[in-house]
């Protein structure tokens, strides 16, 4: 929403100058969208090998698994990229508004199918990984950044208005939710030895995440909208 601004007599803008402003004002806002949406596709790519490496290194299933979200958070960016640079343009906004929803949601319901697999292989199979050095540090990590990305994002996504732009920053702070697990599961098998802890914990996890997903595909708003 747009703050009252001035004019130089200390009346309101003329309309012609207030649209002005108001387009400057919402190409700034989109610019910063993505910026930050740059930045977490960087980054969830650099997470995504790294995990990837070290979880087949250490027969870490848990990182492997957050290798593969990170690769699938990748996807999420890349739609929203794709939303932020059609909003100028009318004729393709909503369209692209709609295929970004569903993109998303599709990626909720890929990684809370991956997730459970995950887990209940791992707890099947009673998989005991090594411990991992690296993965303790990239999590951890994760649990510092992903949530400021995620409210960074939501923050401009609600003053853009768009409710894909909204389910994308969701997903980043779902990342980070699962970063704390992996890193807490990490972290339990290299002191005490519980090898079980982290794929009970992401288990959980997943009623959210796929509630997530089924509402992107059934294009429902959020509060944004």
């Amino acid at each position: 929403m747009l703050k009252f601004t001035p004019g130089s007599s200390g009346g309101p803008l003329p309309i012609s100058d207030q649209a002005t402003l108001n387009t400057l004002q919402h190409r700034a806002l989109i610019r910063r969208g993505l910026w930050l949406n740059a930045a977490s596709l960087l980054y969830n790519m650099l997470e995504g090998i790294i995990a990837l490496v070290a979880g087949l290194l250490a027969g870490s299933v848990a990182l492997v698994g957050f290798g593969a979200d990170s690769m699938i958070e990748v996807t999420a960016s890349v739609a929203a990229q794709w939303r932020l640079r059609a909003h100028f343009d009318p004729l393709r906004r909503e369209r692209v508004e709609q295929k970004t929803v569903r993109i998303v949601g599709w990626c909720f319901l890929l990684l809370a199918l991956y997730v459970a697999y995950d887990s209940i292989r791992s707890l099947a199979l009673q998989e005991r990984p090594s411990e991992s050095n690296v993965g303790i540090v990239l999590t951890a990590l994760s649990v510092m950044i992903m949530p400021l990305l995620a409210r960074a994002k939501r923050r401009v996504a609600m003053d853009v208005g768009s409710r894909a732009l909204v389910a994308e920053a969701r997903q980043t702070s779902l990342c980070a939710y699962l970063s704390a697990i992996v890193l807490g599961g990490l972290a339990l098998n290299a002191v005490l030895g519980w090898w079980w802890a982290d794929p009970v914990a992401a288990l959980f996890m997943v009623p959210i995440i796929a509630k997530e997903g089924f509402d992107g595909l059934r294009g429902e708003k959020p509060d944004c909208c």
